[in-house]
């Protein structure tokens, strides 16, 4: 019986990055990129060029009342979503930018505060992700926090950053079908919910542990 070939599991060392070279900076930066990198036939690509989105890394958070049984999101304009989205409001879990040196569960409970107006009492790790590799670097960092739903109302955001952002409570149910009728259609919203109904007794049982 013929063995099918394993095939070579690759790492960064298995790139040859030739050029970066800055090409815009503004809100976000785009560099040129040059590299090749190994076949998993064997041999090297050819030279590869590529414009990557530099725009830092993220921390978004599903904000939970586990007593309550309901979801904080928040709803705010995306340019992004003009071109393609009959509304270009979306409906979002908090995020923000993780600045340098800056640790990721500050980020959470600050975001938390400045755009749905609530506290974070209690967080838990769920996954990271990239969210578009193909031309960003960017990482977004995906958490739960617990919260008391009872205080997340009103309109909130910073001038500064252009931002005006409305509260809006769901229970699990009406998420649910949020999801199902496309009213949720960003990516760490998705990810965000469908992990946490995937794994909300752990992250219950993490919860009442550490009680």
């Amino acid at each position: 019986m013929n063995k099918l070939k394993p095939f070579p599991t690759f790492t960064k060392n298995d790139v040859k990055l030739t050029k970066t070279a800055p090409l815009y900076s503004g809100f976000f930066e785009l560099i040129d990129y040059q590299f090749s990198h190994r076949l998993f036939d064997g041999g090297w690509s050819s030279s590869v060029k590529r414009e990557v989105l530099e725009r830092g890394h993220a921390v978004a958070v599903l904000l939970f009342d586990p007593i309550l049984d309901e979801f904080v999101f928040i709803e705010q304009f995306r340019i992004g979503a003009y071109a393609t989205s009959e509304s270009p409001w979306l409906i979002e879990i908090v995020a923000g930018m993780i600045e340098k040196d800056e640790a990721i569960e500050e980020v959470c409970r600050r975001e938390a505060f400045e755009e749905a107006g609530v506290t974070i009492k209690r967080l838990h790790k769920a996954l990271s992700y990239l969210s578009s590799p193909g031309g960003t670097t960017e990482r977004i960092h995906i958490y739960v926090g617990e919260v008391d739903a009872s205080t997340a109302h009103g309109v909130h955001g910073l001038d500064h950053e252009s931002e005006d952002i409305l509260v809006r409570r769901a229970t699990k149910l009406e998420a649910i079908d949020w999801l199902n009728e496309g009213k949720i259609d960003n990516a760490a919203t998705l990810i965000a919910l469908q992990w946490f109904l995937i794994n909300e007794q752990k992250v219950r049982n993490t919860w009442h542990e550490n009680t």
